[in-house]
């Protein structure tokens, strides 16, 4: 039992990660991650709705009918995304309007409504929770390494916790391309490049 929770913990982290391995979740990993803050931020919004959500859906899977269970995942899933929002205006605000429109758009992520249908609605609470985090976790890590790379190349800083650190020394021409859409588009190439490789490996 403890070694297939794990299992199912650790399998988003490598194995499925969403947007690398599944290639699910793209237009918030393209969208949001020009700073390292954005996609923590994004990333943790995401895992948290994605871990309620698939809890809920396991407790509710033998009372929801199968003939409306997609309709009744995606209300579970609106629900924790509004109690989200209303979380980060109160209390993260800055990152709130950094995010902009892509904080409700959680609610049409492929990642949420995949895990509660091919998951969540056939197993137990335990080994949801544990596939909700695991995905979560991974998908965080996810935006957070994109965005690093992309503001590292684009500005030279990693934005971390509000506060900008300069890393690249005062002659360093920023590649601004990285952080504009069409950068976003090439660094995922290239991250998906370097994951198809490791995976061979």
């Amino acid at each position: 039992m403890a070694k297939t929770i794990v299992q199912e913990f650790t399998k988003g982290l490598w194995e499925e990660i969403p947007p690398f391995r599944l290639v699910l979740g793209l237009c918030p990993t393209l969208a949001v991650t020009k700073t390292v803050e954005n996609g923590i931020g994004m990333g943790v919004a995401t895992a948290f709705v994605l871990v309620c959500s698939n809890i809920l859906v396991s407790a509710l899977r033998k009372v929801i009918p199968s003939k409306v269970r997609i309709a009744c995942f995606i209300i579970i899933i609106a629900t924790f995304v509004t109690f989200v929002e209303l979380v980060m205006q109160a209390f993260a605000y800055p990152l709130f309007l950094k995010l902009g429109i892509f904080t409700p758009l959680i609610v049409v992520n492929c990642i949420l409504l995949g895990r509660a249908e091919a998951f969540a609605s056939k197993r137990g609470i335990i080994a949801s929770t544990a596939d909700g985090l695991g995905f979560g976790i991974g998908f965080t890590l996810a935006l957070a390494a994109l965005g690093a790379i992309r503001e590292l190349l684009g500005s030279g800083t990693l934005t971390i916790w509000v506060k900008q650190i300069q890393i690249m020394g005062p002659s360093y021409q920023p590649f601004e391309f990285a952080i504009q859409a069409p950068g976003a588009f090439m660094c995922l190439g290239l991250m998906l490049c370097i994951m198809n490789l490791l995976g061979k490996k």
